[in-house]
């Protein structure tokens, strides 16, 4: 029995050394001495904060800057052309009602009158329910349950009770439409949906958009144990969320949300470094692969899965998301630091060192050309 303890100890100072110890002695090696272009990485006077990757296309941001311009002048065709101009990618639409609540935050004077206009339209009704639910949130504050007033917590409840029957009425409008569903499932927690309760909206949504990816983020909240589920139950359902992400969705990045809400809570919790989160990362990073490297929701997601990929001691693999981010730090969780590119260039350094890769030789000083 002595010896297998021995054994047993042995073993766990050395995985605490590799996770502590060694990255912490890469970070103060890389510090002076690491050179990312040997590694073919952008160098480090490169590095760019104010994003986590590269900015829409002019003509993307030329169209939505336009449709914004119409609305606060009181035009809400251009918005209900640009969200119908979507069709059925229910993932687009929803970023582009998405785009429309931001526009609705400084004059809603237009939504008001494309509801009025247009009474039966499914999109006007679930950008109101929606906006609806922002408003309740906004009421109630990101604190604890006991942090809010009473009054405050009795406002925010009868306004998602409300913006619920909103959006029921505007799937009416459009059975085939996701986003009235979209809605419901965001506010279940909040209205103390019961499981059984939020069941029957989750088959709603999936019922008509299986892979929706803001439906899964919303669902993710309800089954972790801050609300109404267990981290047991939160991770099933993300790990079900990567077996059926289909080829071009990012919906294998609810993974990594999973993960942030095990590590990021008041009192920290443990990533769990085990054969199945391995697993799961490598086939995220795979599933990202068959993802356009336009789409706007990727580089923030690449930063997270390089980032739980070097906590796992994934430390190549790490090393080729670094690669395909580029210069871009500006996105979780570097931006928790208050110098977000020391702490990027921190990790890709870590990895770079720990991956075992041969920097590029460096040129020498006189060499002949």
């Amino acid at each position: 029995m002595t010896t297998f303890l021995a054994v047993t100890f042995g073993v766990l100072l050395i995985v605490l050394y590799r996770l502590f110890v060694t990255p912490r002695r890469a970070a103060d090696w890389a510090e002076e001495h690491f050179v990312a272009s040997a590694y073919g990485l952008p160098p480090r006077e490169q590095l760019d904060p104010r994003r986590p990757g590269p900015p829409p296309p002019a003509h993307v941001a030329e169209e939505r800057q336009a449709v914004a311009d119409d609305a606060w002048e009181g035009d809400w065709r251009s918005a209900g052309r640009y969200v119908q101009a979507a069709g059925d990618d229910w993932d687009e639409r929803w970023a582009r009602l998405e785009l429309l609540q931001q526009v609705a935050r400084e004059d809603d004077a237009w939504l008001e009158a494309w509801r009025v206009a247009e009474p039966g339209n499914c999109d006007a009704a679930t950008l109101h329910a929606s906006i609806m639910v922002h408003r309740a949130w906004a009421i109630r504050g990101s604190g604890y349950a006991h942090e809010v007033m009473t009054s405050d917590m009795d406002r925010f409840r009868a306004m998602l009770s409300a913006a619920i029957e909103e959006a029921r009425q505007a799937a009416l409008l459009d059975p085939a439409n996701p986003g009235p569903w979209v809605v419901m499932v965001t506010a279940a927690r909040g209205a103390r949906y019961g499981r059984a309760q939020f069941e029957q909206l989750w088959e709603g949504l999936i019922a008509r958009a299986p892979h929706h990816y803001e439906g899964h983020w919303q669902a993710l909240q309800y089954w972790c144990a801050k609300w109404f589920g267990s981290d047991r139950r939160m991770m099933r359902f993300a790990r079900q969320a990567v077996r059926k992400a289909p080829p071009g969705s990012p919906l294998a990045g609810i993974y990594l949300h999973a993960l942030n809400e095990l590590v990021d809570r008041p009192v920290g919790g443990a990533l769990p470094i085990t054969p199945m989160t391995r697993q799961m990362l490598k086939r995220t990073a795979s599933s990202f692969d068959q993802v356009a490297p336009d789409d706007e929701r990727l580089p923030a997601l690449r930063h997270l899965l390089a980032h739980y990929m070097l906590r796992s001691m994934m430390y190549a693999p790490a090393l080729e998301q670094f690669h395909l981010i580029g210069p871009w730090c500006g996105a979780q969780p570097w931006r928790q630091d208050e110098n977000p590119a020391r702490a990027f260039e921190a990790a890709r350094d870590t990895a770079a060192k720990l991956s075992g890769t041969r920097p590029a030789p460096r040129p020498q000083v006189g060499a002949a050309r």
